[in-house]
């Protein structure tokens, strides 16, 4: 087993071990801070890598051991920084995953919260009572509803009187109301001059009076016969 291994197996912090292991936040705060590490790692190997590669460069053929060994150099630094680019591919896949299990966790844990609270709601709840509430909710609503309608529908009143004789009583009124309309009329008296021969030849005075007391005779019997249609208009 190699020490890495054994390492993380249990070569843990005591303080860890004693509480059974670090919490989330912990491992993602030393997973950042070995990001953060890594990056500066990262920067320090490109620094050298170009200064070995100045440094073969000014060289060149002139001094092929010094550029050859400068050339070796950067090639090592290449690999060291190849490697750190994978570590910190695996450190990045790591910090996520644990990052969504936290974050997983954290939302089952709240779920288990809210079933627990809605068992302790439901706990005084029965279904038979809930139905029966339910039937009493219908059974109000549907008297409601028959007392609106009731309520809304026309009154009628005066259903016991016979429409017929109704009808019978409206027409004597309205022949009593014609009679005295027709006593109340008053005829124009004869012309004491002798009438023309000729219809023509009339004064105008006479033909006014005789067309005028016909005519307001009629509208008044026409009114009288309108007052009674709306009399029994109105008893229907």
């Amino acid at each position: 087993m190699s020490k890495i291994s054994k390492f993380f197996k249990g070569g843990g912090s005591g303080a860890s071990k004693g509480r059974g292991g670090p919490s989330p936040q912990e491992a993602l705060a030393r997973l950042r801070e070995t990001e953060e590490m890594l990056s500066k790692k990262q920067e320090y190997l490109e620094t050298r890598i170009e200064r070995e590669l100045a440094v073969a460069r000014q060289h060149g053929t002139k001094n092929k051991r010094a550029a050859l060994q400068a050339l070796k150099r950067k090639k090592r630094y290449e690999k060291q920084l190849n490697q750190i680019d994978g570590t910190l591919s695996t450190i990045e896949f790591q910090r996520e995953a644990l990052e969504n299990s936290h974050t997983n966790t954290e939302v089952l844990k709240n779920m288990g919260y809210a079933a627990q609270a809605m068992k302790k709601v439901h706990e005084n709840m029965d279904l038979n009572k809930i139905d029966d509430l339910m039937q009493d909710i219908t059974e109000q609503q549907d008297v409601a509803q028959e007392i609106s309608d009731a309520i809304s529908n026309r009154a009628t009143f005066g259903d016991e009187f016979d429409e017929d004789e109704l009808m019978a009583e409206l027409e004597e009124l309205e022949q009593e109301e014609l009679n005295k309309g027709m006593r109340d009329v008053r005829l124009p008296s004869v012309p004491s001059t002798s009438l023309p021969s000729h219809p023509g030849k009339m004064p105008a005075s006479h033909f006014t009076f005789f067309m005028m007391k016909p005519c307001s005779s009629t509208r008044k019997r026409a009114e009288d016969e309108d007052e009674m249609k709306k009399l029994a208009a109105w008893a229907s």
